[in-house]
């Protein structure tokens, strides 16, 4: 049996490749033709294999229904009047600037008078950044949950998520084990999930760990009452009980060094968020965290997932949104 690799355009390493690699409007596009249909054109009007480059406005042309189509046509840059350079440049420096970028700093770099512009395609980026098809978190997890944004008068304990300017949420991370190079046994976070939640109850908590978590997998509580034996149905349960608040950190250091992390970005880079739009800034945490050994990779597949999102225009990003 013979098996096809698809081979994936080569990404740049350093500043300077990137400069010499995507000077033009034309280079960008060849690059997005290459990640975008690595095996040839697939016309997304018929699916049909095959077609030829109208090189005078690059545009394929479908060999089957004739019609014509933009590298960018569906993606989040579909229809953009922002040029595609642009583009390249703010996935270059949110992928590989470690503590992310907020909309004032792209602002800079582009070189754009317009905010807007800036925060709209930071936003067009961070509801690009999850796979649909992404695998599940799997083995041992530590799970917990924690509490986002600004004090909330009168509210104690797993009340405060009622607070006005407070979001709950729900988190988890692979615990990884290794050996350093003494050959002493250690342990390290993995793939992390994160996501926004109503409540911390027995239902949600089975939803999101159906959704991130592959059956069979062990997961460390700190044995809120959310975390039952109906929630853990299909995984192993292993609950550690904290004797103080101090000690939630020792038993599970993983998931919450990954929640101090979170909040001292969301509040050194972003001076904190508006709840409707938390959701994005966790998908974007968890796209960086996922990705922080390989971070000029993480160029090369933040452009892969952005060209297979559909659009989303500024009305839905005002509105806020679930990335599902």
């Amino acid at each position: 049996m013979t098996i096809a690799f698809v081979v994936k355009p080569d990404y740049p390493k350093t500043m300077r490749e990137y400069r010499e690699r995507f000077s033009n409007r034309k280079a960008c596009l060849e690059y997005l033709v290459k990640a975008r249909w690595p095996e040839g054109f697939v016309c997304p009007h018929c699916q049909h294999v095959g077609g030829w480059l109208k090189e005078d406005r690059f545009l394929y042309r479908c060999e089957q229904c004739k019609r014509d189509t933009s590298p960018t046509a569906g993606t989040a840059m579909h229809r953009s009047k922002i040029p595609i350079q642009d583009w390249f440049w703010a996935a270059y420096m949110v992928a590989t600037h470690t503590p992310g970028l907020s909309a004032k700093q792209l602002q800079r770099y582009l070189g754009t008078s317009s905010y807007e512009t800036a925060w709209y395609l930071l936003q067009r980026f961070r509801r690009a950044m999850v796979n649909d098809n992404r695998t599940l978190v799997s083995g041992v997890v530590e799970a917990d949950e924690t509490l986002v944004g600004g004090p909330a008068k009168g509210k104690k304990g797993r009340g405060v998520a009622k607070g006005k300017n407070k979001s709950l949420v729900l988190g988890m991370v692979e615990v990884l084990s290794y050996k350093d190079a003494s050959g002493k046994a250690k342990k390290r976070a993995g793939r992390v999930r994160l996501e926004v939640a109503n409540h911390a109850d027995e239902e949600t908590i089975r939803v999101f760990l159906d959704k991130n978590l592959k059956p069979g997998s062990k997961v460390q509580t700190d044995g809120w009452r959310g975390y039952s034996e109906t929630a853990l149905l299909d995984y192993r349960h292993v609950i550690k009980v904290q004797d103080s608040p101090q000690s939630a950190s020792r038993l599970a250091p993983h998931i919450h060094r990954v929640f101090s992390n979170l909040k001292t970005w969301l509040m050194g880079t972003h001076h904190g968020v508006e709840p409707k739009y938390l959701q994005a800034y966790l998908d974007e945490f968890v796209f960086r965290f996922n990705r922080r050994q390989t971070p000029m990779a993480a160029f090369q597949t933040l452009l892969g997932i952005t060209a297979v999102k559909t659009p989303a225009t500024m009305r839905k990003i005002q509105s806020g949104y679930s990335t599902g």
